[in-house]
C-alpha cells in the first residue's frame, strides 16, 4: 500500500493517479490550434526520454499511487516501436489502465500490435467528418488514412472508439450533427472539446470558442432533450445520451466550465519535464535526475514536489492568465 505521506496530493487535496506521457513532439499533420504551418523546430532525438527511462518513471510513480497512464504526442505513433513501450508499461505492477491519444493517420498499420501489447483504450483526435474541413484544420490531406485507422482499431477489438473533436466557432459548427449521428450509428463516443489557448501562433481568441452550452443546444434542437450520464471517477467530460437511448456524446468545457477542482492528472513531456497542469508556466526537470544518477527516492520526491506546487486552476477566464510559451504539440496533448 502507498503511505499517505508518499502520495501525489496537492495543497487543495486533489489526489493524482493519472500520468499523461508525451513520447514525441513530432507530428504528421499540422492542426492550426496546435502547431505552426511550417518551420517547426523539433527536439533532437537524443533529448527524448528512452523507453527505459519512461518505464522507470512510471514504475516509481506507481509507488506514489499512479495507476493510469496515457501516451500522447505530438503524434505518438510516429515514435518507432511504440508497442514495445506499451508492453513494458502494461507489465508494471499497479498500472491498471493504459490509453493512447492519436490522430489515427498511422493507426491502420499499428492497431493490432498495440492491442496485443496491452493497450486498453484509444482516443482519436478528429475535428471534422468532412474531408475539406478536415484539411482546413490539419493543413494535410490525410482524412482517408484516419478513417482507415479507425476501421483497423475496430477490427483489432478496441471498443468503444472515442473521438475527441475540438469545436471552433465559424469552422466546425456544421460538424456537430454528423458527429452525433456517428455516435448514434456506431460504437463511437464523441467528445467535443472547447478550443483552448495553446496554439503555436498565439492567435486564440475567446470569441472563436464554440462553447459546450452551444453544442448541447445544437444537439437538442436536432435530436431532442439529452440525458446527463452520471460519471464515475474524475473524467473531464460531461456525458449525455440521446432521448431514445441510442448513442452517447460528451462535452469538455475546458474554457467555460473548467474541471480543475477535480483534476487528477499531471504530465511528462517528451524530453522529461514534469508539468502539473497543461497550462503550467513551470516545469520540473526529471531527465537530469534520470541521466545523472538520481535515486528512485529523489525522482519520487521531485514528482511529489511538482504536484504539491499545482495551482487551484488554469486561470483561462482570469485577466491574469498568461499563455504558456510551449504550444500543445510540445507539451503533450
Amino acid at each position: 500500500m502507498t503511505s499517505s505521506s508518499r502520495r501525489l496530493i496537492d495543497t487543495f487535496g486533489r489526489v493524482h493517479n493519472n500520468l499523461r506521457i508525451s513520447v514525441t513532439d513530432r507530428c504528421n499533420i499540422r492542426c492550426f490550434y496546435c502547431m505552426p504551418a511550417g518551420d517547426v523546430q523539433f527536439m533532437p532525438r537524443a533529448d527524448l526520454l528512452s523507453f527505459e527511462e519512461i518505464e522507470r518513471v512510471v514504475r516509481i510513480g506507481t509507488t506514489l499511487g499512479i495507476d493510469r497512464v496515457r501516451l500522447t504526442g505530438g503524434e505518438p505513433l510516429v515514435r518507432r516501436e511504440l508497442p514495445v513501450l506499451v508492453k513494458a508499461l502494461s507489465a508494471i505492477d499497479g498500472i491498471r489502465d493504459i490509453g493512447l491519444t492519436t490522430n489515427a493517420v498511422l493507426l491502420g498499420d499499428q492497431a493490432e500490435a498495440l492491442k496485443d501489447a496491452g493497450l486498453q483504450r484509444l482516443n482519436i483526435s478528429l475535428d471534422a467528418l468532412d474531408p475539406e474541413v478536415f484539411k482546413r484544420v490539419t493543413r494535410r490531406d490525410s482524412y482517408d488514412k484516419v478513417i482507415e485507422g479507425i476501421s483497423a482499431a475496430r477490427d483489432a477489438g478496441f471498443s468503444p472508439i472515442k473521438i475527441n473533436a475540438v469545436s471552433i466557432k465559424g469552422l466546425t459548427e456544421d460538424q456537430i450533427i454528423p458527429f452525433a449521428q456517428l455516435a448514434r450509428d456506431t460504437d463511437t463516443q464523441v467528445r467535443f472539446i472547447e478550443f483552448m489557448p495553446l496554439d503555436a501562433d498565439n492567435q486564440w481568441q475567446k470569441d472563436k470558442v464554440l462553447f459546450a452550452s452551444d453544442i448541447i443546444a445544437l444537439l437538442e434542437a436536432e435530436f431532442g432533450t439529452l440525458t446527463s450520464v452520471e460519471q464515475t471517477g474524475q473524467a473531464p467530460s460531461s456525458d449525455y445520451t440521446f432521448a431514445d437511448g441510442r448513442g452517447r456524446i460528451g462535452v469538455i468545457p475546458s474554457v467555460s466550465q473548467p474541471f480543475c477542482v477535480s483534476c487528477n492528472r499531471f504530465r511528462l513531456t517528451a524530453e522529461g519535464k514534469l508539468r502539473n497542469c497543461l497550462f503550467s508556466l513551470e516545469e520540473t526537470d526529471i531527465r537530469s535526475l534520470l541521466r545523472d544518477g538520481g535515486s528512485d527516492d529523489e525522482i519520487a520526491d521531485a514528482m511529489i514536489a511538482c504536484v504539491q506546487s499545482k495551482a487551484a486552476g488554469h486561470q483561462i477566464n482570469s485577466p491574469d492568465y498568461v499563455q504558456p510559451d510551449r504550444p500543445m504539440y510540445s507539451i503533450g496533448g
